[in-house]
C-alpha cells in the first residue's frame, strides 16, 4: 500500500480512536464496553450501502462508534484482502463498533461472528435484480470496474450481458463467477440463528418490521434501548439516503422485470435451479 493510503489509514484510525472516547463521555465508559460489535454484511450490490447507513444511524440510539474504515475485506485503495487480514479487521473490532463488508459463510468467518456480543446483520437480494444491479453498476458507474470493457465491447445487448451474468464468463481479465455459485459462498449465513438475516426488499417495502426485527435483535444481543422505541425506529428510518450512495441507481424491487426476455428466465431457471426457493422469493419456476 501506498504512503497516501497508509497515511489515510493511520489518520482514520485516530479519529476512531476520538469517537470511542466521545461515545463514552456521552453514554458512559461501562455501557460502551456492553454495547455489542455490529457488523452489516451482504452480497455486492444486494443492499450493503442501505444496511450501513442504517447501522449508521445507531451512534444516535446508543453507544456505538462509526470507526469510518472501508469495508472488512478490503484495504483503503480497495484492493481485496486475504482471509488471514479480515479476520484480524474483525477481531480488532471493539465494543460499540460498527463495520461492513462482504463475507462469505465460510467456517472461519462464521465462527468469528456468531460469538457472544457480535451482532452480525446479512443481507440478501432477488438475485435477479442483483444481476441487473451489477450489470448497470459496471457498464454506466464504474468506469473502472473489471468486466465494463467485455459487457460493452465483446457484447451489445443487454440479454447477452444477463446470460453472461448468470452463467458467468471465463474470458481472461473479465472472469466472473455464476451466478448461483455467487450466493451459495453466503447462504450458509441464512442457516445461522445467532446472525440476522433480512432481505433487501423489506428494507425497501416493509421498512419499518424490518427495523423493528434490527431492534429486537440488538436488544437480544445485549443493546438496551434508552429511548422510546417509536423514536428509535424513526431515528435508524431517517438515516436511510439512497442518494448519497455513490453506487445508488434504482434500488427497486422487481425491476429484473423489466430486463429480463423469456430466454434470460429460462437460462436463469436452468442455472440456478432452486435457488430463488431456497431464498423465498418464488414458491416454484412458473415464474
Amino acid at each position: 500500500m501506498s504512503l497516501y493510503f497508509t497515511l489515510k489509514h493511520a489518520l482514520k484510525t485516530a479519529r476512531w480512536k476520538g469517537r470511542r472516547i466521545a461515545a463514552a463521555y456521552r453514554w458512559g465508559l461501562g455501557e460502551l464496553k456492553r454495547a455489542p460489535i455490529v457488523l452489516g454484511n451482504a452480497m455486492p450490490k444486494s443492499g450493503s450501502h442501505l444496511i450501513i447507513q442504517v447501522l449508521q444511524g445507531l451512534v444516535r440510539l446508543g453507544p456505538f462508534v462509526n470507526p469510518g474504515f472501508p469495508p472488512v475485506n478490503r484495504a483503503e485503495d480497495n484492493h481485496k484482502l486475504s482471509d488471514e487480514i479480515v479476520l484480524r479487521n474483525l477481531q480488532r473490532m471493539l465494543p460499540g463498533d460498527i463495520g461492513y463488508g462482504y463475507i462469505s459463510a465460510t467456517p472461519p468467518f462464521i465462527a468469528a461472528l456468531t460469538r457472544p456480543r457480535r451482532a452480525t446483520i446479512f443481507v440478501y437480494r432477488d438475485p435477479r435484480d442483483m444481476v441487473v444491479s451489477h450489470i448497470f453498476y459496471a457498464t454506466q458507474m464504474h468506469p473502472g470496474h473489471w468486466m465494463r470493457r467485455y459487457y460493452t465491447e465483446t457484447l451489445h445487448t443487454m440479454d447477452e450481458r444477463i446470460n453472461a451474468a448468470i452463467q458467468g464468463v471465463e474470458e481472461p481479465g473479465s472472469e466472473l463467477t455464476p451466478v448461483r455459485r455467487r450466493y451459495e459462498g453466503y447462504l450458509g449465513w441464512l442457516d445461522q440463528p445467532q446472525v440476522l438475516s433480512l432481505r433487501f426488499e423489506d428494507l425497501i417495502l416493509a421498512r419499518r418490521m424490518a427495523l423493528e426485527r434490527l431492534l429486537d435483535y440488538l436488544e437480544h444481543r445485549g443493546f438496551i434501548l434508552r429511548m422510546p422505541r417509536t423514536r428509535g425506529l424513526e431515528i435508524l428510518e431517517a438515516a436511510i439516503a439512497p442518494q448519497k450512495s455513490g453506487t445508488f441507481r434504482k434500488g427497486q424491487p422487481g425491476n429484473w422485470r423489466e430486463h429480463f426476455t423469456e430466454a434470460n428466465k429460462t437460462l436463469f431457471k436452468e442455472k440456478t435451479g432452486d435457488l430463488l426457493i431456497r431464498l423465498g422469493y418464488e414458491e416454484d419456476n412458473e415464474w
